[in-house]
């Protein structure tokens, strides 16, 4: 953990109660001006730190932004997930960086989010609208031991999750809509990208890309989105706290992450089935020029949709563009 992590994660846990300058420098082994330094460094990012001569340091405020250090100081240790967390003010894609990790050997679990992507993309090379400071857009670099049929079971995990934190956070009740969009009442306002680096019977990395429109308003969203799209401010009337939303995703992330990568990825299924609007219901699957359609019946246990054609055949989806159908 940085020194700025370890401060906030102190004074976070001393709530109202102030802490001395010299316990913080006993923490992080510094001078105690050198923790004032830190302390001007984060007053300048926006953190409202009270210092008193006789008392110490007080939190009593956090700015809306995503901070790498104050993600780790929230987040706390013993996470695979967010072990190393990056923030970019802005980059093209969070997932064009993680590559580029990936290649360069870095171990699983880092996180990269920006504060506004210039070119963040969705599934079948559809672009996603990431205005700054609006949402979370970021991607984390797994390395599981799956093959590479097994993948869709990290979009399973990644949907749940989300769904958990964004139920905890705000209330909300998020659906899911096969293989990788988050709706509210029927609209989308998150959707996941999992791309993957392999061998036939190996994976070698996977990129999971999770963009979640948080605080977009209507004069934020694209004419052609504004019925096909939403926000949690939108549909809450309020804003969301990004940060605390953020760290609530990555915990969720994590506890799914493990399961799928341990035994317990069947009950991952069975909560995803609970929160999908595709099973049950009449669908088309464009796969490219070739058109599916029948009835979403299940997962199987790679995580691959179910469909009973309209000739009775059972097909098994990895992947296509899903209409349900009326």
């Amino acid at each position: 953990m940085t020194r700025d992590a370890l401060i906030l994660a102190t004074l976070r846990e001393a709530g109202l109660n102030p802490v001395s300058g010299e316990e913080l420098a006993r923490r992080l082994g510094v001078s105690r001006a050198a923790v004032w330094a830190h302390i001007r460094e984060l007053r300048a990012l926006g953190y409202d730190i009270q210092a008193s001569p006789h008392l110490g340091y007080r939190l009593l405020g956090t700015p809306d932004l995503l901070h790498g250090d104050d993600l780790l100081a929230r987040l706390g240790a013993g996470h695979r997930l967010g072990r190393d967390i990056r923030v970019f003010r802005q980059t093209t894609s969070t997932s064009d960086v993680v590559e580029k990790l990936a290649r360069d050997g870095v171990a699983e679990g880092v996180v990269v989010f920006a504060e506004a992507q210039t070119a963040g993309r969705g599934r079948l090379g559809r672009t996603w609208v990431s205005p700054a400071g609006k949402g979370l857009w970021f991607s984390v670099l797994l390395r599981p031991a799956l093959r590479p049929p097994e993948a869709t079971r990290l979009t399973i995990a990644a949907a749940v999750a989300v769904a958990r934190a964004v139920r905890t956070q705000t209330g909300l009740v998020p659906e899911v809509k096969w293989p990788n969009d988050l709706l509210l009442r029927g609209r989308k306002f998150g959707g996941i990208l999992t791309e993957l680096s392999g061998e036939q019977d190996r994976i070698r990395h996977v990129v999971l890309g999770i963009g979640l429109d948080v605080n977009l308003t209507v004069a934020d969203l694209p004419g052609v989105l504004r019925r096909l799209a939403t926000s949690l401010r939108l549909e809450l009337g309020r804003p969301v706290p990004r940060a605390e939303l953020a760290v609530a995703v990555l915990r969720e992330l994590d506890a799914a992450y493990a399961r799928v990568i341990g035994t317990g990825f069947e009950t991952l299924a069975d909560e995803w089935e609970s929160l999908c609007t595709t099973i049950g219901r009449p669908i088309e699957v464009a796969l490219g020029p070739r058109r599916i359609r029948g009835r979403a019946e299940a997962l199987d246990g790679d995580g691959a949709l179910l469909v009973r054609t309209e000739h009775g055949h059972l097909e098994r989806l990895t992947g296509g563009d899903v209409t349900v159908l009326a």
